[in-house]
């Protein structure tokens, strides 16, 4: 019976390109497949989504994480996106045949060894999580990186799980985890003006009062001369993306802009997008058997 699971390893840069490429080349001496791979150079950050067995995933996500602790310097790291290491998180999501506990226990044996043979300290978050304070990775990451190294060593609430109780001098820290899919769904607005973004990023986000499973925040598009809301959805079946888009079209609009456009980052759900296509079409009872590519696919492959 064949496993799978999916890692979506960030790392902190997403502006040099032979950086990115050596990082990533790391991966590419296992049996896995990189299905996407997404430098973002207003954030400095690159996302990779990777699928393949539970031991080849989790030996090519450190091999990665190995490659980033050698190359990138966090206190020369500028970024939109909050961060506080330079193999910033790797969560582990369970696909075929693989339930949330093996998860769990890949993202221990990922941040033991990794911490082991390179000083990075490690934390884990969500469904791998020892401390409850710990599972929202927000909440893991407050204070980014010159936060944390002000405080690890001297707040008990910064020890961190696996590594030593200290800052690495260059790569910071790594939040290891296990979780659910996750869609980055970042939503663009026809304004420069940032606190409009960061406005509707709390309406919308669980934390501010929005909804429950979305986390957002309003970054500046500096290239584009806009800001965006930029949102992690964690759970798109009972949060959809179209709710959630709607929602910011209506704020947009009290504020006087409106929205230019979206995008998603990295992989997503058929289901996500048929939710969608069947929200704005208004089709009645429409679902994921009526796509003649996936029966294409169940019947071919």
């Amino acid at each position: 019976m064949v496993k799978l699971v999916e890692c979506v390893p960030n790392f902190s840069e997403g502006r040099n390109r032979e950086v990115i490429d050596a990082i990533i080349n790391e991966a590419k001496q296992y049996k896995i497949k990189i299905v996407d791979m997404t430098p973002d150079a207003d954030h400095n950050r690159t996302d990779v989504t990777m699928i393949g067995e539970p031991d080849e995933v989790k030996n090519a996500a450190l091999a990665m994480a190995i490659k980033a602790v050698e190359l990138i310097d966090m206190e020369k790291h500028k970024g939109e996106h909050p961060r506080m290491g330079a193999m910033d998180v790797v969560p582990f999501i369970p696909l075929l045949n693989t339930t949330m506990e093996e998860c769990i226990q890949l993202a221990h044996s990922f941040a033991k060894e990794f911490s082991e043979k390179t000083g990075v300290p490690c934390f884990l978050y969500e469904e791998a999580a020892t401390r409850p304070e710990r599972k929202n990775l927000a909440d893991v990451r407050r204070g980014e990186y010159e936060g944390l190294k002000e405080e690890i060593g001297k707040n008990p609430d910064k020890v961190p799980d696996y590594g030593p109780n200290r800052i690495h001098p260059t790569a910071g820290a790594t939040a290891v985890g296990a979780r659910e899919f996750l869609i980055a769904f970042n939503v663009n607005l026809a304004t420069n003006d940032i606190n409009i973004a960061k406005t509707i990023a709390k309406a919308v986000r669980h934390s501010g009062g929005g909804y429950r499973f979305v986390k957002a925040m309003g970054f500046e598009i500096k290239e584009k001369n806009m800001v965006q809301v930029s949102m992690n959805m964690t759970n798109y079946k009972r949060t959809p993306l179209f709710r959630v888009f709607e929602t910011i079209k209506r704020e947009a609009e009290r504020y006087g802009t409106q929205v230019v456009s979206s995008e998603i980052v990295g992989m997503v759900p058929l289901d996500a997008i048929v939710d969608v296509a069947a929200w704005y079409l208004q089709i009645d009872d429409f679902h994921t058997e009526q796509i003649i590519e996936k029966k294409l696919l169940e019947e071919f492959s």
